[in-house]
């Protein structure tokens, strides 16, 4: 599987490991307004997204950390080409419960808080 989507994250909201607890991740292109840049990590897109959006079992990689992807719902690609934003809920539900959410295998909250640094890389697929 080739490699659709890699960014380089730029910062990480005063909010974001509130939201790592429960197992959710919000990214959003580097310009988000600030209400939105509390509670998610900007990222600057390195290379990608592919047209095509990634397969469930396709691999997500948060630094270290990786995971398989579950579900992606129907309108999630589209605003990752569109505006660089998407939410990952690491519950490893099949379903997402929202159009716009990618669900992924669960993986460690602490773990995943600490692998989140600027400059690290958050790929999908490869």
């Amino acid at each position: 599987m080739s490699l659709q989507f890699r960014t380089a994250v730029t910062a990480i909201g005063p909010d974001v490991a509130d939201l790592l607890e429960g197992g959710v991740l919000i990214l959003f292109a580097d310009g988000a307004p600030p209400e939105l840049a509390e509670v998610s990590v900007t990222h600057r897109v390195v290379e990608g997204p592919s047209d095509e959006p990634p397969a469930p079992g396709a691999t997500i990689r948060v630094g270290s950390v990786e995971a398989r992807l579950t579900g992606i719902g129907p309108l999630a690609w589209a605003k990752v080409r569109d505006i660089g934003h998407v939410v990952i809920n690491f519950n490893g539900a099949e379903t997402p419960e929202r159009p716009g959410e990618i669900t992924a295998s669960e993986v460690d909250a602490a773990t995943l808080a600490g692998a989140l640094q600027p400059g690290a890389e958050i790929t999908i697929g490869g």
